[in-house]
């Protein structure tokens, strides 16, 4: 059976899937087409129920979970990893919400955590996450939510934290932070999700075995990193979690569910 799978370019991303879409391990009749691509445009499409299996930013799940179904296996979600909000000097809380912040994407878990955050804040900029820094350090926005990789190399180019908005939501809620998923279209058969899940959890086992030695098929999609950095990626976003869910995990994803429903 062939399926179209799409998931990000980042390293962690790259890291649970290589074994998987790159035969490294048994795919049980299986295979793949792969599309990489930023979290936003994979965000878009779902609503759109573009690809039968895609990452997807969990603040989206509320638009797409009557055509999704959210797998145990793949998910980006800790304490810890949540997004930044940054800016070229400190800047008082209270005064956040005048400013022109940069986001991710308007689907984004990080624009929902900023939201949650800062309620009032309106003034707001959509833009790729790899750019944000750069807007911020040129003067473009006045702040920015970054995301992956960006938390390593902020603080290298002179920029300041402004609120860690993971912690935020650890310290109000108790919970871990779910960031992103694995989601499969629920028109397909439900043994196929379930084989599909079980597929993805043997993937990132396989991926461990070889650890802390990165594939070239990681080093290919984030060629501008350094290899430390990578795993600092992988270190931050794959987890137990990223194993299975499990109740923990589950119980964070109905936390955000209700945050956003608030919303």
């Amino acid at each position: 059976m062939h399926l179209s799978l799409g998931f990000s370019p980042c390293p962690n991303d790259t890291f649970i899937f290589d074994a998987l879409v790159n035969n490294k391990i048994d795919t049980e009749g299986f295979t793949f087409d792969t599309q990489l691509e930023d979290v936003e445009t994979l965000n878009r499409w779902a609503l759109e129920a573009r690809l039968p299996i895609t990452k997807l930013s969990f603040a989206v799940f509320l638009k797409v979970r009557d055509q999704y179904e959210l797998l145990n296996s793949g998910s980006a979600l800790g304490r810890g990893c949540g997004p930044l909000l940054i800016a070229r000097k400190d800047i008082p809380a209270e005064d956040i919400k005048n400013l022109t912040i940069a986001i991710p994407g308007e689907n984004t878990t990080a624009n929902l955590l900023f939201s949650i955050a800062f309620p009032e804040a309106k003034h707001k900029k959509v833009m790729l996450f790899s750019e944000i820094e750069n807007a911020v350090l040129n003067g473009e926005v006045d702040a920015g939510v970054i995301i992956h990789e960006n938390r390593f190399t902020y603080q290298l180019k002179g920029l300041v934290k402004l609120m860690d908005m993971g912690e935020y939501w650890e310290q109000t809620t108790g919970s871990p932070i779910p960031l992103g998923g694995i989601f499969i279209r629920k028109d397909i058969p439900a043994p196929v999700r379930a084989q599909i899940d079980q597929l993805i959890h043997k993937s990132l086992q396989h991926a461990y075995t070889g650890y802390p030695q990165l594939s070239d098929y990681v080093k290919s999609h984030a060629q501008e990193m350094d290899e430390q950095v990578m795993r600092q990626h992988i270190d931050l976003y794959v987890n137990d979690f990223s194993l299975d869910l499990g109740v923990e995990g589950r119980a964070a994803v109905d936390a955000l569910m209700q945050a956003a429903e608030k919303r």
